[in-house]
């Protein structure tokens, strides 16, 4: 049993070493994603103004298409918008590319366009970068792995010290 435990626990840590590494890079990554600008735009401030003074959604879109960046062309190209009130600006970002365009929620202004590689890192560690059947079945199957190979050392280190202690109770 001991040898099945640890030829299993070590192929299976070879396989899942890739995943953890990926999965380790990219956390930390994603943990340091707002210190530096080149994984994630920083959110620019706005201009000062009042409630009604803030642009319509209607001139929010006029503004970005305006811009004819390849990737704001329709409203299909858009996959969110995310609005800071307390900053005054928008967050428009494209399906394509994680692009980011920020603009200013008061006079309509374009305050950056940058590409957002934290969405990129994120969709490496979640496994979605490499389609469906990996986010669906390889990322729970690692969980189960790790799971396994913590259960498993455990064992190929508990069990050693079981069985010399076996010995010494049968020699006294």
């Amino acid at each position: 049993m001991y040898k099945v435990f640890r030829d299993t626990h070590k192929w299976t840590g070879i396989i899942l070493a890739v995943v953890l590494i990926n999965l380790s890079v990219t956390g930390f990554l994603l943990l340091l994603k707002k210190d530096f600008d080149w994984i994630q735009p920083p959110t620019r401030k706005g201009a000062a103004g009042e409630i009604a003074h803030f642009i319509t959604v209607q001139q929010l879109f006029s503004v970005v298409f305006a811009q004819d960046h390849p990737d704001f062309r329709s409203l299909e190209d858009i996959d969110r918008i995310d609005f800071r009130p307390g900053k005054r600006v928008h967050k428009v970002r494209s399906v394509h590319g994680n692009s980011e365009m920020q603009i200013d929620a008061v006079t309509g202004e374009v305050l950056g366009i940058a590409t957002r590689n934290s969405d990129l890192i994120e969709n490496l560690h979640d496994g979605s970068f490499f389609g469906r059947p990996a986010w669906r079945w390889l990322m729970p199957a690692t969980a189960i792995g790790v799971l396994f190979l913590t259960a498993s050392g455990l064992y190929l280190w508990i069990q050693p010290l079981w069985r010399r202690r076996q010995r010494r109770r049968r020699v006294l």
